[in-house]
């Protein structure tokens, strides 16, 4: 075996030619100049509106338990799946529709940036208030808590009197069936059961 290593070769590696890649950036220059091509940086940042809650309740389970022939002509509108109309867009499952509808893609269509407004002592105060008009008549208080744990411990004693119950009567049934089998000890000494037992004389 040789010394010798199978080398790569090199001969046909690309060359650059400086003259005409510098008359390129010339040309770009003459054109950015002139206003020919417009860069990204000169235009003026797009202004989005932050965050704000959804009006609408996300329906999910109008179409659960529903049946749906699927053609592949179908529009997108009609192939399974929940349909985007904002983006025009099919996702597959609950989950995922939920994630694209919070996601920065869908919201961008909408013109909001993902940015949440900042709120003042005051908003928050009336928000407050309205969540505590929400709140039904009658709510939960100290008072049904105490309620319902003594319901609760009082039902908790209940099954607990009634398995002591049942497996003292499961005592009782196999102490009545144990003494049903035991055999007479005449009858055992003729079947022959007398001499495996030891016995005191």
């Amino acid at each position: 075996m040789s010394n010798n290593a199978v080398g790569v070769d090199n001969t046909f590696r690309r060359k650059f030619d400086r003259e005409e890649y510098l008359e390129r950036a010339r040309e770009r220059e003459r054109q950015e100049d002139d206003g020919k091509v417009k860069s990204k940086s000169k235009a003026p940042p797009v202004q989005r509106k932050p965050l704000k809650h959804r009006d609408y309740d996300v329906d999910l389970e109008s179409r659960l338990g529903k049946t749906q022939v699927v053609t592949p002509i179908a529009p997108l509108s009609q192939q399974a799946g929940y349909f985007c109309s904002v983006c025009e867009c099919v996702v597959k499952d609950s989950a995922n529709y939920l994630d694209h509808i919070n996601g920065k893609k869908h919201q961008r269509a909408l013109g909001m940036s993902m940015r949440v407004e900042r709120a003042s002592l005051e908003q928050v105060q009336q928000r407050f208030e309205v969540l505590k008009k929400r709140k039904p008549p009658g709510s939960f208080t100290e008072q049904d808590l105490d309620e319902r744990i003594l319901r609760q411990q009082q039902e908790d004693e209940e099954q607990k009197r009634q398995r002591r119950e049942k497996k003292k009567e499961k005592k009782k049934e196999k102490a009545a069936v144990e003494e049903e089998t035991e055999l007479d000890p005449e009858v055992a000494a003729m079947m022959g059961f007398g001499g495996f037992g030891s016995s005191k004389k």
